[in-house]
């Protein structure tokens, strides 16, 4: 639903159009389960028939990639009376919205894992922990992430607590604290692909952070679910999330525009409420696995709410870079970016954007804002259903930062809240100005001529990689 009239960012709906909302529902036989003002959210139940007949649209089962799923024919249509209330109705459609952006590797044996302390590395990429990650980029010292909360998104699989022990322990760090949130009959339930992502997410941004506390938002990944999991994770009181990072999205235009308006609203909540969002900018290049040989941003990514996280190849000795490039294997899997078809350029994007690849002359939000190590050669270490992996990906990004803003959430003594100003204002970063993010034809899609990284913001590592510790020093800094 949309905001009190007048309000901004983090204002809950009318009393008003709650009521007008839910006398619609029930004029229309459909049964109201609950209203949230405060999230801006009427949870309703209906059939099918009566679905289609009050939203003016035909509702079906179709089978898509082997799976069965609702869909809809038509436009939504809300009368006139209750339209202008309604930001978007998500739910009718329950096929799955959202992919994961991660890459994992072939199993490591326990006797082969690499020192976990510094160690001088192989002048080529190799996998690495989480902290030697950490240590490359310059993550602040002395703090651990301690009166923060990380907030991760999750639209399946789960975690084993025997793993977190076992990882932890291992890597010679407390175990943060991670709490289960369902979501709509989500739940933390181990035993499928989606357990790499979801253990890559807490592993990561626990030993980067592992005095921070994690709340694990599961849903399922649906356009509904997946809100839901997000509003939830904005407007939980009882945990109080200072950063969320997000490894779940799509090509923007694989969205409907109400869902991404209704997402973006909950994200500028998200701001105003000094709550940091990091999001996967997608592993399949400039293309992000569209299928129709034109270049595609990932969402939630593009959203001007989003700090966007972009990949890298990483090389380090010594705990110092030697080398660091756009990733891209040149088998599909590379770095998502480019220029936004939905959002304008934000004010905050002060930087030279190029041309939108695909020839239209419309100005966008560039994609991403920052880059991090995320090749499968030079992975991170996870364990997953008790086996050691390298796993990448601009997953990996997300919650390695997340683990940075809780480590400056906590020597700042506040939360971060919306960075993307101060990161196009600073000189925080490594430019990254090798590589590019096309790719060739592929089961990922077809071939996409894409965008070259080089010096300054580029739509393939924006503006480049963080240097943890410059970043804490332009947060301390007067504005």
């Amino acid at each position: 639903m949309r905001r009190s009239a007048g309000g901004g960012p983090g204002t809950g709906a009318d009393p008003s159009d709650v009521a007008s909302v839910d006398a619609f529902v029930r004029g229309a036989g459909m049964q109201v389960l609950s209203a949230d003002a405060e999230r801006r959210v009427v949870l309703v139940r209906a059939t099918v028939a009566q679905a289609s007949a009050a939203f003016g649209v035909e509702l079906g089962e179709y089978r898509a990639a082997g799976a069965t799923y609702r869909g809809r024919v038509g436009a939504v249509h809300l009368p006139s009376s209750v339209a202008p209330a309604v930001v978007a109705v998500l739910g009718l459609d329950d096929r799955p919205q959202a992919r994961m952006h991660f890459k994992q590797g072939p199993p490591i044996p326990v006797g082969d894992l690499p020192p976990v302390a510094r160690a001088e590395t192989p002048p080529h990429p190799s996998p690495l922990w989480p902290a030697q990650v950490a240590e490359l980029y310059s993550f602040p010292t002395g703090v651990d992430g301690t009166g923060q909360t990380i907030g991760i998104l999750e639209l399946g699989g789960g975690y084993r607590d025997a793993d977190l022990d076992a990882y932890f322990e291992k890597i010679g760090t407390v175990r943060p604290t991670v709490i289960a949130v369902p979501v709509d009959g989500g739940s933390n339930a181990p035993g499928g692909d989606a357990d790499g992502e979801v253990m890559l997410d807490i592993e990561v941004s626990g030993a980067v952070a592992p005095g921070a506390t994690i709340a694990v938002y599961f849903a399922d990944p649906t356009d509904r679910g997946f809100y839901d999991a997000l509003s939830v994770a904005v407007h939980d009181k009882a945990n109080h999330p200072t950063v969320v990072t997000i490894s779940w999205g799509g090509p923007e235009d694989s969205w409907t525009e109400q869902a991404r308006q209704a997402f973006d609203a909950v994200l500028a909540d998200a701001a105003a409420f000094g709550i940091t969002v990091l999001a996967a900018a997608g592993d399949h290049g400039a293309g992000d696995g569209g299928g129709d040989a034109k270049a595609h941003v990932d969402f939630p990514a593009s959203s001007p709410h989003v700090v966007a996280c972009g990949g890298t190849t990483l090389v380090g000795s010594g705990g110092k870079i030697v080398s660091e490039v756009t990733w891209n294997d040149g088998d599909g899997w590379a770095t998502g970016g480019g220029i936004s078809d939905a959002f304008p350029v934000p004010a905050w994007q002060t930087v030279k954007l190029p041309a939108n690849v695909n020839g239209t002359k419309k100005p966008g939000r560039g994609v991403p804002d920052v880059a991090g190590n995320a090749d499968i050669t030079s992975g991170y270490i996870v364990l997953v259903d008790g086996t050691y992996t390298p796993i990448g990906g601009t997953s990996a990004v997300a919650p390695l930062y997340a683990g940075l803003v809780a480590l400056l959430g906590q020597a700042l003594g506040h939360s971060v809240g919306d960075l993307l100003p101060t990161l196009y204002r600073a000189s925080v970063f490594r430019d990254v100005v090798a590589g590019d993010n096309s790719v060739p034809q592929s089961q990922y899609g077809p071939e996409v001529a894409g965008y070259a990284a080089g010096p300054g913001w580029d739509a393939c590592t924006g503006l480049g990689s963080i240097e943890g510790d410059a970043l804490l020093a332009e947060l301390h800094a007067p504005a």
